[in-house]
């Protein structure tokens, strides 16, 4: 008898509404068809009852644990659950061994690992013979990226399939599963019924557990009402993990492409989600300098500023400075030309190895040092008659290279069009008799 079947004496509706509602056949989980229809990787998979082993990687309340053990429904095998979080070597050897005795038998196993992140390096080295010799079919779950917290071997032998947050279709199509299940309609406003999807945030379990509340008021519900009874949901955002590379990511790159809106979304999402606002402003100060660098000079100055404002004066208020030097380098022209630059001169310095300056631009403090030509020939720029000698500050005997490239964006047009009247006053000097 399946010990997960209701008992005939059990009152239905006393169960929580997520178990009840929760789908017996993988065509009813919502929000998957990428990888669950019948041309998708896991529902082929399924139709020619021949899984391999997986990790299902995907956001919480997205159908991860659901699918798993509907995978082993559907193909024969025993399903065993364990949860890395609760769970030890000694509790690994149990169900290893008892997936052995099944698999003498001809019978399959299929492993289901919550949070398989959690497992240290050696407990994730555990799985590797049983999966590699087929006593066990593993299926982990994880809400963290699999290639920085499972270890490599594991992955080698495992398939990642990526699960979708659950969108807004999705998530109305668990309403009115909810309300035929039921047999209540829900009694809600548009907005209200709007903002319940948008607290969701893609997580059906969650919204699941809001209708539950929401049934129970048997009255009319407009937005007001559902603030009294839903708490707003923490955004999936964690400042440690993969939420936190992504917004700073697409902070990043909104920045940019010279997008200021994209760019005021993420910087919100990432302090709605409790970024460190110093955290935002120190990649503000490096966009500065990495991507606007000389095209506009001030734009490091506005970055250090809004740095300088938030810590005199805090959140909120301090926010806004840096919400200013979003949009003030989000919309100023951008210039990499610095950053190759240097990158070229750090690669020549290491390939040219311990070449000395050129005597000329040597200081000669002692008598000595004069004598062997130290500073002889040295002209002080500022003196000469354009502001500009044309002498060569590279080592002697190694070519000229160019090393740093303006653009024509903002005020490096500027730059340029000086580095080229110079380029042309050192190679006259160096022609003329």
């Amino acid at each position: 008898m399946d010990s997960d079947a209701p008992s005939l004496f059990e009152d239905e509706s006393a169960r929580p509404l997520a178990d009840r509602m929760r789908p017996t056949s993988l065509d009813q989980v919502v929000g998957q068809d990428h990888l669950l229809g019948p041309e998708a990787p896991i529902g082929r998979m399924v139709a020619e009852r021949r899984l391999v082993s997986m990790i299902l990687w995907g956001p919480p309340g997205c159908g991860k644990t659901t699918i798993a053990r509907l995978l082993a429904d559907a193909t024969d095998l025993v399903f065993e659950p364990l949860s890395a979080t609760f769970s030890g070597v000694g509790d690994l050897r149990k169900v290893f061994a008892a997936a052995g005795k099944r698999r003498e038998a001809g019978q399959g196993t299929l492993l289901f690992v919550d949070e398989v992140h959690r497992f240290n390096r050696a407990q994730q080295d555990s799985f590797l013979p049983y999966v590699e010799d087929g006593t066990i079919t593993l299926v982990g779950a994880t809400t963290e990226n699999p290639s920085f917290e499972l270890n490599g071997a594991l992955l080698s032998r495992c398939q990642v399939y990526v699960l979708r947050r659950l969108d807004e279709a999705a998530l109305n199509t668990l309403i009115e599963r909810a309300e035929a299940l039921t047999g209540t309609t829900l009694d809600i406003d548009d907005d209200a019924r709007a903002s319940l999807v948008a607290m969701a945030d893609g997580d059906g379990r969650y919204l699941i557990n809001m209708l539950e509340q929401l049934f129970a008021l048997h009255r009319p519900i407009d937005t007001s009402a559902l603030a009294e009874v839903v708490q707003k949901r923490a955004p999936q955002y964690d400042k440690a993990q993969e939420g936190h590379y992504n917004l700073i990511s697409a902070l990043h790159k909104s920045m940019r492409g010279s997008d200021p809106n994209a760019a005021l979304y993420w910087l919100a999402r990432m302090l709605d989600g409790g970024e460190d606002p110093l955290y935002i402003a120190r990649r503000v100060v490096r966009f500065a300098t990495e991507d606007v660098g000389m095209a506009d000079p001030q734009a490091v100055q506005q970055a250090l500023a809004a740095w300088d404002v938030y810590e005199r004066l805090g959140s909120p208020e301090g926010e806004l400075a840096i919400a200013q030097a979003v949009v003030y380098v989000a919309t100023a022209p951008k210039s990499i030309a610095v950053y190759r630059g240097f990158g070229e001169a750090q690669k020549l310095a290491k390939r040219t190895g311990s070449l000395t300056p050129s005597a000329h631009i040597l200081n000669a403090p002692t008598g000595l040092m004069k004598r062997l030509g130290y500073g002889e020939g040295y002209q002080y720029d500022p003196d000469t008659e354009e502001g500009f000698s044309g002498a060569d500050y590279f080592p002697d005997g190694m070519e000229r290279p160019r090393l740093y490239r303006p653009t024509g964006n903002g005020y490096e047009q500027v730059i340029g069009q000086k580095i080229a009247e110079w380029e042309a006053m050192r190679a006259r000097r160096h022609h003329d008799p």
